[in-house]
């Protein structure tokens, strides 16, 4: 399997994980207020994330077969470890991505339907992409930009739609407020893309949940009842904790913009989750908004970037398979995929490729 297909399929995973969170978190907001469903949400991916780590470190030493060519942190190869310097785009991404972003979904979602509150979220994938190219300095193809302008366009005539939407103008401020807020984490996680995808989510969760618990504490917030707390756990652990780590793999392979764009079909999932769970029906006044979302993902899916391009030395530590960016000498050839620092020397060549951490170049 190529690695754009690997990453548009982890996206996809990652975006129908995360699209449930809508539909579910505002069946949980009956019981729960906003700041202390978004701490258990967190903390519900963290804790799972770190029952990852307990088991692997338990079966290295039970029996180092078992865990053979792992470390005793986490399942699966040896990956990058996080290392002192990411602490500030860590801190960074815990703030934006862990605390304000869901806590102003969860917000807005009181505000507005499930089926509008799920499809608003798309916004994060044009946010995120007008980040990555205008701060982050990642390149948008024209079939790619057309479908971020038809994403941004299907969200916001959702929003002018005439007749009753469930939806006030707050919270549509809200949800774009929080969108914003991932698209600034999607873009500072891609610094983070080459670590150990599952350590820095367990660090996020955990950093995210904790602060926001502390902070719910302070406030005085009520905390839910047990039942409701410990299905927000669950949820918190799927579409927070495993859809996150699917998300990071997807920004390897993709790049911030692409991964971002590929995401845009988890609303999608939501809105009709919200039709089952929340007995929600779409209005004909919507039809014009979800055609737009739905040409936007569609011309994504057929977006493609090639074209000779130059790599210029590099040396870094991820994750990888001796492919044609990494023809590299071992005393003693390892199992693959492994992880250790490497070099890359000089190379030019052509092949369709996303702005991935191996090709970051100029445009004329």
């Amino acid at each position: 399997m190529s690695p754009l297909r690997k990453g548009a399929g982890l996206a996809l995973g990652a975006a129908a994980l995360f699209g449930a969170s809508a539909p579910l978190s505002k069946l949980l907001l009956h019981d729960a207020r906003p700041l202390a469903l978004s701490a258990l949400l967190y903390l519900g991916a963290g804790l799972a994330l770190l029952a990852v780590r307990l088991v692997a470190r338990l079966a290295a030493v039970l029996g180092p077969g078992i865990a053979g060519g792992q470390t005793a942190g986490d399942l699966g190869p040896r990956e990058a470890p996080l290392r002192g310097g990411d602490r500030g785009v860590l801190a960074a991404v815990i703030l934006l991505g862990g605390v304000l972003g869901p806590l102003l979904m969860l917000l807005g979602l009181e505000r507005v339907s499930g089926v509008a509150g799920s499809l608003l979220l798309n916004l994060e994938a044009p946010f995120t992409v007008v980040a990555a190219v205008l701060l982050f300095g990642e390149h948008l193809g024209g079939g790619e930009a057309w479908a971020a302008a038809l994403i941004v366009a299907g969200a916001a005539s959702l929003g002018l739609a005439p007749g009753d939407l469930h939806v006030n103008r707050w919270g549509i401020a809200l949800l774009g407020c929080a969108c914003a807020c991932w698209a600034l984490d999607n873009n500072l996680s891609n610094r983070l893309a080459l670590r150990d995808p599952v350590a820095v989510v367990r660090a996020k969760a955990l950093g995210a949940g904790t602060f926001a618990l502390a902070l719910a504490l302070a406030l005085r917030t009520p905390l839910p009842q047990p039942r409701t707390a410990l299905l927000a756990l669950i949820v918190g652990a799927l579409s927070y904790g495993l859809s996150l780590v699917l998300a990071l793999r997807a920004q390897r392979l993709l790049g911030a913009a692409q991964q971002a764009l590929w995401f845009a079909t988890g609303p999608f999932i939501g809105a009709l989750l919200s039709m089952a769970l929340l007995g929600e029906r779409p209005r004909l006044a919507d039809a014009p908004a979800v055609l737009l979302l739905v040409a936007g993902v569609a011309l994504l899916h057929r977006a493609r970037h090639s074209h000779r391009h130059r790599h210029e030395g590099l040396e870094h530590d991820h994750l990888h398979v001796h492919d044609a960016h990494h023809q590299h000498a071992h005393a003693v050839p390892p199992a693959e995929p492994h992880a250790h620092p490497h070099g890359h020397e000089p190379l030019e060549h052509e092949h369709p490729h996303a702005s991935d951490a191996h090709h970051r170049h100029g445009h004329r």
